[in-house]
């Protein structure tokens, strides 16, 4: 028999590959000759750098560039050297986890260090930027991220410049280009729909994990409404619903708006970047996996997607998860579900235990197995 495993990281947890080499574990102590085939995933989240990079025998490259707050760091980026290929996660300059969380505070928050990066990998002759659009800290819609490559703002009349702080830019009236400004390809790769703005909008989804309290929310709209406003009537295009504007606060809709991107589905740019379609042709059984299986796979999470890959090509797909909701339209995609919860379990102790967890669900799995094998 020969199983595929393509899991998603548990994130705070375990890695992808840690995900895979667990429930690779468990298989191996029931079905010893099995050949296990163990494909780390991501999908345009946290760790999709890693993926790639990993896959396609990449490196990683260092830079300086700033953090959510202004304070220099120091970050990576994957670098294939035969394809001029740079791979990149927003979340490395301008993530959440750059900050504890009492300095979390999107009102000041920018993507600077982003732009930073592609800048970084365009002088280092970069022919196209990857870059996954997950776990950010911010909600300024790609405005740092510009400033960095050379872009100005600046209020009616132009007696001020907006460097600064996404309320500033409710007075936006005028954005001037730099000159010269030539980039690579630039794929952003995102694990969600939203458009910029809206009740759906990257703001009233995702900025009250960011720290956006009720009472600012408003505010944001119409600093983002300003945005996009005046770069339709300045640039000619206008990207505010495009699928994806809303990923990472905004910054799907800058990276289009300031570098001419393409936003696609982070689960398909991982998947086609390492081959895994004909990694997955000649398997009997395909494993995939994520910290959390409910109504948000569908949008393009991992574990659908390598279900929706796996039933093309006529595999049997099993989920490992670290939790499942009861939510028939998800575990459909599935012949069967594994689950790390347990009810006498607090969520802490199932984490500290998640590695093992995996092991006995595999086990679970391999012996049910052995017994349709046997009859």
């Amino acid at each position: 028999m020969r199983i595929l495993i393509a899991p998603d990281k548990f994130k705070g947890t375990l890695s992808a590959r840690e995900v895979g080499e667990a429930i690779a574990a468990g298989l191996r102590e029931v079905l010893s000759e099995a050949t296990i085939d163990i494909v780390p995933m991501a999908d345009g989240g946290e760790g999709t750098a890693e993926v790639i990079s990993s896959a396609l025998g990449g490196e990683w490259v260092e830079c300086k560039a700033h953090d959510p707050l202004g304070r220099q760091i120091e970050t990576r980026y994957g670098w294939i050297e035969k394809q001029k290929l740079a791979v990149m996660e927003m979340s490395e300059a301008a993530g959440m986890r750059r900050l504890p969380e009492e300095l979390r505070d999107p009102s000041i928050a920018t993507t600077f260090g982003v732009g930073e990066m592609i800048v970084y990998a365009h002088r280092r002759g970069a022919a196209q930027i990857v870059i996954g659009l997950g776990g950010s800290a911010t909600n300024d819609g790609g405005f740092g991220m510009a400033r960095a490559m050379g872009f100005r703002f600046f209020d009616a009349k132009r007696a001020h410049e907006l460097r600064t702080g996404i309320g500033k830019l409710i007075n936006l009236a005028q954005i001037d280009k730099p000159q010269h400004l030539s980039l690579p390809k630039i794929l952003a790769a995102v694990d969600v729909k939203n458009p910029l703005l809206g009740v759906d909008g990257a703001t009233r989804v995702f900025g009250p994990q960011k720290g956006v309290t009720p009472d600012k929310i408003e505010m944001f709209e119409r600093a983002l409404t300003r945005l996009a406003d005046v770069v339709a009537k300045g640039f000619g295009f206008d990207y505010r619903n495009q699928t994806g504007a809303g990923a990472a606060g905004g910054l799907g809709f800058g990276l289009m708006s300031f570098c001419g991107a393409k936003i696609w589905p982070g689960f398909q740019v991982v998947a086609e970047a390492i081959g895994l379609e004909s990694k997955m042709k000649d398997v009997d059984l395909v494993i995939t996996g994520e910290g959390s299986l409910d109504r948000q796979t569908l949008e393009g999470k991992t574990p659908a997607g390598v279900a929706q890959l796996a039933r093309k090509l006529g595999k049997r797909v099993f989920a490992f998860v670290g939790r499942a909701a009861e939510d028939r339209q998800v575990r459909e995609l599935f012949d069967g579900v594994y689950q790390n919860a347990r009810p006498e379990m607090t969520t802490e102790e199932n984490m500290k235990r998640a590695a093992e967890l995996l092991r006995d669900s595999a086990r679970q799995l391999a012996n049910e197995l052995n017994k349709i094998c046997d009859a």
